[in-house]
Parts: structure tokens; sequence; C-alpha cells
């Protein structure tokens, strides 16, 4: 087959593009890294089941379960049921907690696998919440059910806390009771609005260093019960100022779609791990290049993981919460799941040329692992686009 296709460009254009990528091969066994790596995965729609695609969408199981396979022989821990899932948008808290117990059960299935699933507070309308008791009346309801399932919780950032909170004490009282309960250690999670418009000025404060100050406070005040926290605020100076002055025993894990490249390799001193809803779209380059790393083998680390950055980029580009539509749609393109259809149809958040620029960026970042595969589904995607 040929590996030349007419693609779009953003002029108006159109080109001929001929694919040059080399595919990245799979390790012969589940490598090991020197830093923690949760991938956080997204979940497959079920178009011959999906009667409400909006209000209640299908979800293919078998499929979704799989790709944690794909995931998990790659050396990566699962975020489970995380924003990268669509939680709240798509995926309400009924389908997560199906998703959390499949996951959970499935794990225990492969030796060596590990997870640990998103809590929040989804299941309370933001519009509905009167208190900051029923915010944590939410989180606790999410938090006990992860519990009960025998899996470890990342507390998630809330809708209704941004909502109904009116100073930073009001997230120090909030965390704190939450965290003072929990059975295991959780990771935090610093979402930032780029991500979620509702969840501007979390924390209490939209300027950094306020909400910085809050932050470190939290996890002082429960130190006990914090694993780390990750960041996604997609500035790696925010990130290197929040790193710094963690304490030593709470780490910190990138959730900066745009720098991870260079704060996971660190700067001599500290480093970051990671927990990052890229790693779902390149995880054998990611893969590869953090099992290079923990054999001091930078390099390497580099030579393979700073290609995906601008694919990442692009990805994750305004509007941000729509980067799930680029993740799927490279998950179809290898040969992961049989159609480009997601929960909600959120496949239409992003338009013909943004899909065309990922495809020639996943090319020339060695992330397109079956070639012809991948040629084949982008003209049939084209074809139906008009070219």
């Amino acid at each position: 087959m040929s590996q030349a296709l007419l693609l779009p460009r953003a002029d108006g254009t159109v080109e001929t593009y001929r694919l040059s990528g080399t595919p990245i091969d799979r390790p012969a066994a589940v490598p090991r890294f020197s830093r923690i790596a949760y991938a956080a995965a997204h979940v497959v729609s079920d178009p011959l089941r999906d009667l409400q695609p909006w209000g209640s969408p299908a979800i293919d199981w078998d499929t979704t379960l799989a790709f944690r396979h794909h995931l998990w022989s790659l050396g990566f821990k699962i975020a489970e049921a995380m924003d990268t899932s669509q939680r709240g948008m798509g995926l309400d808290w009924t389908g997560a907690q199906e998703l959390i117990r499949r996951s959970l059960a499935e794990a225990r299935t492969v030796e060596g696998a590990d997870l640990a699933c998103g809590a929040g507070t989804d299941h309370l309308a933001p519009e509905d919440t009167r208190s900051l008791d029923d915010v944590i009346k939410a989180y606790e309801t999410q938090v006990g059910f992860v519990e009960k399932q025998g899996g470890r919780s990342i507390m998630m950032a809330s809708r209704a806390l941004a909502r109904i909170a009116r100073s930073p004490d009001d997230y120090r009282k909030v965390y704190g009771h939450i965290l003072s309960q929990t059975k295991d250690k959780v990771v935090l999670h610093w979402l930032g609005d780029m991500f979620d418009p509702q969840l501007k000025g979390y924390w209490g404060s939209e300027n950094f260093e306020t909400t910085l100050e809050t932050v470190l406070s939290i996890i002082e005040e429960n130190r006990g019960k914090v694993e780390g926290i990750k960041i996604s605020l997609l500035d790696n100076a925010y990130e290197v100022a929040l790193r710094n002055r963690l304490p030593e025993d709470v780490l910190c894990f990138t959730g900066d779609d745009f720098n991870y490249a260079e704060l996971i390799e660190g700067d001599g001193r500290k480093y970051s791990h990671a927990l990052l809803g890229i790693f779902d779209a390149v995880a054998p380059s990611a893969s590869k290049a953090l099992a290079a790393l923990a054999e001091g083998d930078v390099s390497t680390f580099r030579s393979v993981i700073e290609p995906t950055v601008p694919l990442s980029r692009k990805i994750f580009e305004a509007p941000t919460q729509y980067y799930k539509a680029g993740v799927v749609f490279l998950a179809w393109l290898n040969g992961h799941q049989k159609h480009f259809t997601m929960p909600a149809g959120m496949q239409s958040a992003r338009g013909v040329v943004h899909y065309a620029d990922i495809f020639r960026l996943a090319d020339k970042a060695n992330v397109l692992d079956r070639p012809e595969l991948a040629v084949e589904r982008m003209k049939a995607f084209m074809t139906v686009q008009g070219f």
C-alpha cells in the first residue's frame, strides 16, 4: 500500500504527504523505570450500543480493558477514571464506578499491574451545591467507593468546591477532612482552568504564589496521607516552584503535557514523576525513553521522547479540555479500537486540519505503530471529510 495521502493545511491548501517515521519496537519484557509513570487512559465507546451518546454513552469494556493491558505491558501504572477518560465530559459517576470496578479486578489478573483511581465530586452538580458539607459528603462517597473496591485514590479537583468555596481556608477544611479519613495515601490533583474552565480560582485564588502557599499548607498539615501531587498548569516554572518546596517524602507528578520531557529528566537536583494523558497516545515512545533514563542513557531518553513534545502540544492546544479527541484519534490510527467515535460525540470537538496536523506530527515522532493501517484509516477519515 502506498504510504502517501492528501492532507489539508491550515492555509486552505492540500498537500501530498508521505510517511517518514519508524515505529518504536516493543520491549521483550515489561521494562522498569526510575520514575513513577502513570498513564491516564481513555475509555472506548461502543457505537453499536450508543443510543444516547450525550446522556448515557455506551462503553466497549473489552476494548477499554485491552488498552490497559497495552499500557501495563509497557511498564506504566494506570491513572484510572481521570480527565482523559472524559470524567464530566461524557463519562458520569455511574460509568466511572463501573470502570473503576472492572479495571481494579483486571489489574489483579496481571502480575505487577498497578493503578490508582480518580475520586472527585462529579455526581454532585455544582449548581446544586449548598455548603462545604455537600462537597465533603460527595468526596466521601467516591473515595469510599474506591477504597471498598480495594483501590487507591487520586483526589481530583472539584467543580462543586470551586463554586462554593470562599477562601483558602475552605479548601483546607475540605481536604483536611477527607485526608484524615483515607485508608491509604492519596495523590492530590492541581488541575488548571485550561483543562476545565469551571476550576478557575481553585485553591481560593487566581494568583499562583497565593495558591502555592495554600497547597503546601494542605500537604504539610496532612503529610502522612499525601503520596504526592500532580500539577497540570502547562507552565514548567510553576511546577519547578512547587517541586522545590515539597517535603522530601511527597512526590511531584508532572501533568504538564507541554514540558514533560525536561521535567521528568530533571535539573540535576530534582525531577518530576509523571501522571500524563499524553502517555496514552505515545506509550511505546515514552516507555522506551523512560527505560533508557533508568539505565542512565540520557541521550536515548531525549532522542526518543523529545519528538513527541510537538505532537503533545498540538493535541493539548487551546481549548485544551478537548485534548481527549486527539488521544483517541491516535488510538484508532494505531489499531487499538475499530472506530473513531467517543462518548458524548467528543470527536467533533476538533476540526479536520487539527487531525491532519496530529497525523503529520505523530509520523515525525515515530508514534504511528502500524503505518499501513494508519494511512488506510487516515485516507478513509479524509474521504468522509470531503478530501
